[in-house]
């Protein structure tokens, strides 16, 4: 049964919401969610007796919601607020996403939308349907993209005195904050068990497929993966719920999750990975060896040479933040060049072990506080492109690539965001009106950024000079 409640394809849309109504009586509000530019849940809160409505009729949002910037300032540049009228645009619930919400004290539910323009054309600057073209053109081809993401975060203190750095959170069974780094160990998932326990129930209740979790490279920072999917739009749909149920658990519980590309100078960075394999109309891996041996085909060297060729191009989308550019740190596990290898976490691109089967490529380079929809648009773009133009992958990586391999990233938000600016790739894959709203939105916040005055500023320059 779906989370609908109903199992009927051709259910009517009103059916739908009704029967997920009759299903969950205490259901008092429901949550319509639309994620912005920058992955930020916007929405609104409706009473259950306006959810049918939605589900025959749709929501009305402005286009704008898709100019504004992380701080939720319209960006004007973007040419979606005044030009338009600021007008309303028709939204649709998102099959498969109208779910219980479990953190909350009121029994609440939510769904995510999609918008469409006045005419019903999916909307061009909405990330959703900006990975959604991409996956038409492997579906044009007869090819299905397999992804799975992996999402870092931390849990922190709530309480923080202003311009103080974050804390790790107390654990709910020992009082004490984690103050080493036990990568994978299970004490440090015992110390946080309620939690995370509480995650795990969330995703079941939401069907969110999330596999294992684990401690990672600090105190209080965690790891949880999504298994493959055949829907790439679908995984980025189910990390952006993944999100939103760590952090209202994290809430629940007293404290706060951080998805924060570097939230702590001295720690490890929070990552998004993506693994994919991309099968042909038989369902056979294309990157597999068709000899069986674990090194790959040549298909797959094209795909990374894909890789390769648009990294840079698409730095805007994997480390779209200010604070994204700190987590760029040799001997971090953050890639600084467009290299790869098999099995090595120091490359950008990670064949890992395994099977012939099971032969994909791992990206290892986007912060988890990038938006999932663009982060696999710009993977799954890249991929393609390298498949159709016969891209020459860089030769393998053994060892360190820190040691051996010549930064070669943006190492500046301005760097990566001219580069996106005028990136061909991205005019053809992404659409040229995506490229310039992305552009303007970060932009500003990169200029507002540049223009804040920072206590450390004031610590190092006040009296000094």
């Amino acid at each position: 049964m779906s989370p609908e409640g109903t199992s009927g394809s051709d259910a009517s849309p009103r059916l739908i919401a009704q029967s997920f109504l009759d299903q969950h009586p205490d259901v008092a509000t429901i949550d319509i969610l639309l994620p912005d530019i920058s992955g930020v849940v916007r929405g609104k809160r409706i009473g259950r007796d306006q959810l049918p409505g939605i589900f025959e009729e749709g929501a009305a949002f402005p286009a704008s919601v898709f100019g504004t910037d992380v701080t939720g300032d319209s960006v004007e540049e973007t040419g979606l607020v005044w030009e338009l009228g600021d007008a309303d645009y028709p939204c649709r619930p998102v099959p498969g996403t109208l779910v219980p919400v479990p953190w909350t004290a009121r029994q609440t539910a939510q769904v995510m939308l999609t918008m469409t323009d006045p005419n019903g054309v999916p909307f061009f600057a909405e990330p959703r349907v900006v990975l959604q073209r991409v996956f038409d053109r492997y579906r044009a081809r007869g090819l299905t993209p397999v992804v799975a993401l992996e999402l870092e975060f931390y849990l922190i203190d709530r309480k923080r005195e202003d311009h103080a750095p974050p804390i790790p959170a107390v654990s709910p069974v020992t009082g004490a904050r984690q103050a080493t780094t036990q990568v994978y160990g299970l004490d440090e998932l015992d110390d946080f068990e309620a939690v995370l326990d509480d995650v795990a129930n969330a995703c079941r209740l939401q069907q969110i497929p999330a596999g294992a979790a684990s401690a990672e490279y600090a105190p209080g920072q965690f790891e949880i993966n999504l298994t493959h999917e055949a829907d790439p739009v679908r995984a980025a749909d189910h990390a952006i719920m993944l999100k939103r149920a760590v952090k209202g658990v994290a809430r629940a519980h007293g404290m706060n999750a951080t998805f924060m590309a570097k939230p702590f100078s001295e720690d490890s960075g929070n990552g998004l990975h993506i693994h994919t394999s991309v099968l042909d109309a038989d369902g056979n891996n294309i990157f597999a060896d068709p000899d069986g041996g674990k090194l790959g085909s040549p298909t797959l060297e094209h795909a990374i040479g894909g890789l390769a060729a648009t990294l840079s191009d698409c730095m805007a989308l994997f480390a779209p933040t200010a604070n994204a550019y700190k987590r760029l740190r040799p001997h971090n596990y953050v890639p600084m060049s467009a290299c790869w290898g098999y099995n090595n976490r120091t490359c950008a691109f990670r064949v890992p072990a395994g099977s012939a089967a099971a032969t994909r490529i791992e990206h290892r380079v986007a912060g988890a506080d990038a938006n999932p929809y663009l982060v696999a648009a710009a993977v799954l773009a890249g991929i393609l492109h390298g498949i159709e133009t016969r891209a020459e992958a860089p030769p393998p990586i053994d060892g360190n690539a820190y040691e051996t391999e010549k930064p070669s990233v943006p190492k500046t938000w301005v760097e990566a965001l001219d580069r996106f600016a005028s990136s061909d790739f991205v005019a053809e894959w992404f659409g040229e009106g995506f490229r310039r709203v992305f552009h303007a939105v970060k932009e500003g916040e990169r200029r507002d950024f540049e223009a804040e005055v920072t206590p450390l500023e004031w610590r190092w320059y006040l009296t000094t000079v």
